[in-house]
Order: C-alpha cells, then structure tokens, then sequence
C-alpha cells in the first residue's frame, strides 16, 4: 500500500500543471538545504573548541545540553513558519476499499522524513564523535544521540497541533506565540527553569538508559493525538458540512467613482473581508508599519542608510507584496467563471493595480510618524512608495502572469504556503533587493538625497509609460490565460 501512495504521490507531481515551476524552486530549495547542511556541520565540528573556550570551567557536555531548551523553542517557531504536514489527495482514496488508518499512518510516517528532523543531526553526530575521541563513554554518547532524535521527532508532531489549533483561530500565529513565548517567559524569569530542568533530563537519560521510555512515550502520545485529528477528519462529507454565519455587507458604493473597474475593486474588497487567507494581508499591514521600529531606533544602523530604502519599501508596499504576489491566483476558486464573462481582461488587471496603489498612498500617509527618526526617514519613505507604484505594481503584475497554483481562501490565515510557487520567492529579489541596491549604490557615490532622487524617478517613469506597461502586461496575462485555466482546475 506504501508503495501505491508513493507512486501515485509521483504522478501528481510531475503530471501537475506546475512541474516546471516547482521543479525549479525545488532545486533553490536543495541549494539552502546544503548550504543549512554544511552551517551544521561546521557547527557540530567547532562545538566543543567553541564551548571550551567560552566556558572553561564547565564541562562542554553539560554546557550544550543547557541550551537545547532554546534550541527546542526555535525549532518549533521555524517549524510552524516553513513546515507543513505532507498531504496527498484522498478524496478519491476513500471510495475505495483502503482502510483510512493507513492513509493516516503514511501522512504522519512521511513526515518523519522531514528535512527539519535530519537538519540537527548533522550537528549533534559530529558532536557526539568529538566527545567520543575526547574520552566520553561511547555508549553514553550514543544514548544521548538518540534522545536528541526523539526530541527531534516530538517537535515534528507538538508542531502538527499547534498548526491545527492555528486553524481554528483568526490570528493563526497566536497559539505558536503564546506556547514558546510562554514557556520563554517562565524560564527567563525563572518562575519555571525549563531549561536546567531539561538538561538535567537529558543527563538522567544517558547515566540511566531506561528513563528514555518517558520522551518515548510523550512521542507515542503526540502521534497519537495527531492520528486522531487527522482520522476524524478523513470523511468524504467533511467539506460539505456548513456553518450558519452573520454576513455583514458593507457599502462599497465610493468605488464606483473609479469606473469600469469598480465591480472588480468590489470583489476584491470582499475577498479580502470575507477570507481567512486574503484576510491576513489586511493584518500584516500592522506589521509592517511597525516595522522601521526595528532598524530606526537601532543605533547600528544609522550609519547605513541603504536600510532606510529596504524598510521604505517593506513598510509602504507589505500590502502590496502580500496580497500581490497571488495574483490572479486568489480568483483561482472561479477562475473559469470569471474568463467566461463578457469583460476586459485589462479593465480586471486595472482593479489589482489601483487597489496596490491605494494601499501604497495610505501606508506612506501613516508612516510619516518616523519623521520622529529624522527627515531622511521620511525622503526614503515617500521615495520607496513612488518606486513601488511606478515599478512595482508592475513587477508583482508581470510575476502573476505565470502563477500556476490554486489558492484556499478558506485555509488558515498567516503564514500558510499553499498555493506558494517558484514565482513567489524569487519575486522577492526585484521587488526588494534590487530598489535596495539601486540606492545604496548612488548613496555611496553621490549621497542620499541623489539615492532617494534616482529611486523617485524611476517610479515616476513607470507612472508616465502606465499605459504602455499594462498593454503589455494585458497581452502576458491573455497568453496565458488558457495555461492558468486548466492550472486553476487542478487541487495542488
């Protein structure tokens, strides 16, 4: 029966409308994923000249397993952000005759064979091997190495129910901050030392080799718990169950002094209101206006004023970025329905434009509060929002034009990668850090105000050749629009 999941996992892979694009991001995957291997490894090999160093006094030993508190609460953070619980289609799995335990018990085994739960062992093994040739007992060593690995595997499968607590709330990242900034909380303040309790743990283990049945059984239970949920879940009826909600309209007759484009603008607004997914774009907005907060009272970064740009443009276009780089993925739903309509594709890709140049205005009107940091901060700022309404708009338009993957709108809100392709991680580079480049170039040789000056006309030529650029735009998208059609259809 593995072996029928396996290649039927393999068919849906390289028979998916997006082979091409996730083949290609999962080659710049496999490129962090070595360079993450060789970080461990030298991490693991300097470890104990590192530790001895810092702590002479202590043993290097003790000192490390101090610290795997820290490195537990990380790994379930970086966890949550970047990974998911391998699905497969199995819908159509349950008319046949297949027990659904198997189906469950291949999703939760195959996520064992996470990169997250092979990542540490390429710093705990040489670790290990460099305590061995320093005169520990080997066979307290490789108790030790196999306690980590079922940490490791209680993080995989605690993270899995965080997610699915996640799910149920708005804000999808609360119970992640609550549980690991709580337990930080309780150690910091030492109202609870987890930290020293756990190494103490762990040393317990390796001088008596039996209480390695207590994280056993904590790893039992956890698949266990994630069997349950993901079993009462496997039911062919399950989507069609229906909750009664209040549905609050809202008045958006101000759109329609835009136009031809305001029945679009209209959908759009409601998507975003209406949606779990598109819903965290609004959210994020708060983010990212806070976020100059981080580099601007920072003493370290006033001598760099190419930071000035990047938060300009994170700070004036989050919404941008966010809602986006999903073009026109988030009409995936109806799509078809959409094409099939009397309209003009240019009047729809209008809508996008103006909604991002909106947003665009409003975020630099309140941001200008940072003037508090300075007026440069300000020039950056009204620089970065010209350059994203007059480059771009543009750029996050022309990447949809080879979106390929269907998008949720029910699925939990921030920080989930469905419907996430190639063209959303390398949009990041002309979006963000070309602009960045651009300035610090200029700012290096011929000052600041010649930086913002150069970032301020670019965007205002992208303003004056609008019309040129959404022709062209126009034509990608209607090259296209077959291609996302039959892509839209598919459940990747």
């Amino acid at each position: 029966m593995i072996k029928h999941f396996l290649n039927l996992e393999w068919k849906q892979f390289t028979r998916s409308a997006s082979f091409g694009k996730t083949l290609g991001l999962k080659l710049i995957m496999i490129f962090f994923s070595l360079y993450f291997i060789v970080m461990f490894l030298f991490l693991g090999v300097a470890m104990y000249p590192l530790l001895k160093k810092l702590f002479p006094e202590s043993d290097p030993f003790v000192v490390f397993n101090s610290f795997i508190f820290y490195w537990i609460l990380g790994d379930l953070v970086m966890r949550f952000f970047f990974q998911k619980l391998p699905v497969m289609s199995v819908k159509p799995l349950l008319t046949l005759p297949i027990k659904r335990k198997k189906i469950v018990n291949f999703v939760l085994s195959k996520s064992a064979l996470s990169f997250f739960n092979f990542l540490p062992l390429f710093a705990i093994i040489p670790f290990g091997v460099t305590l061995i040739t320093k005169g520990y007992n080997t066979s307290t060593i490789v108790i030790w190495v196999f306690t980590i690995i079922v940490i490791t595997l209680i993080d995989n499968f605690l993270n899995f129910i965080i997610e699915s607590l996640s799910s149920k709330t708005e804000l999808s990242f609360l119970p992640i901050i609550l549980f690991s900034g709580g337990l930080y909380a309780l150690n910091y303040f030492e109202i609870l030392n987890i930290s020293e309790l756990l190494a103490n743990g762990i040393l317990a283990i390796t001088n008596n080799p039996l209480l390695i049945i207590v994280p056993i059984l904590i790893l039992i239970g956890l698949y266990v718990y994630n069997f349950k949920i993901l079993r009462n879940k496997l039911f062919l009826d399950s989507s069609l169950q229906t909750k009664t909600l209040e549905v609050n309209a809202s008045n958006l007759d101000w759109t329609k002094k835009f136009g031809d484009i305001a029945p679009f603008m209209q959908l759009d607004l409601k998507l975003l209101w209406r949606n779990k997914r598109p819903k965290s774009s609004v959210w994020m907005l708060v983010f990212g206006l806070l976020y100059g907060l981080i580099f601007y009272p920072n003493p370290d970064y006033q001598d760099k004023p190419y930071f000035y740009a990047f938060v300009g443009i994170f700070v004036t276009g989050i919404f941008l970025i966010n809602f986006g780089q999903f073009i026109p993925a988030w009409d995936s739903g109806y799509y078809k329905l959409l094409m099939s309509q009397n309209l003009r594709y240019k009047q729809y890709l209008k809508s996008k434009y103006t909604l991002m140049t909106l947003s665009v205005i409003i975020l630099f009107v309140l941001s200008i509060p940072y003037v508090y940091f300075g007026w440069k901060v300000l020039l950056a700022h009204f620089a970065a929002a010209i350059y994203n309404i007059g480059v771009n708009t543009y750029v996050i338009l022309i990447g949809g034009s080879f979106n390929r993957k269907k998008i949720d709108l029910n699925q939990r809100a921030a920080f989930n990668f469905q419907g996430t392709g190639a063209v959303q991680w390398l949009i990041g580079l002309p979006l963000i850090i070309l602009p960045m480049v651009i300035f610090a170039i200029f700012n290096s040789f011929f000052g600041f105000e010649i930086g913002c000056l150069v970032l301020i006309l670019l965007g205002i030529t992208g303003i004056i050749f609008h019309e040129k650029l959404m022709k062209f735009i126009t034509n990608k998208y209607l090259d296209s629009k077959y291609k996302m059609i039959a892509a839209f259809d598919q459940d990747n």
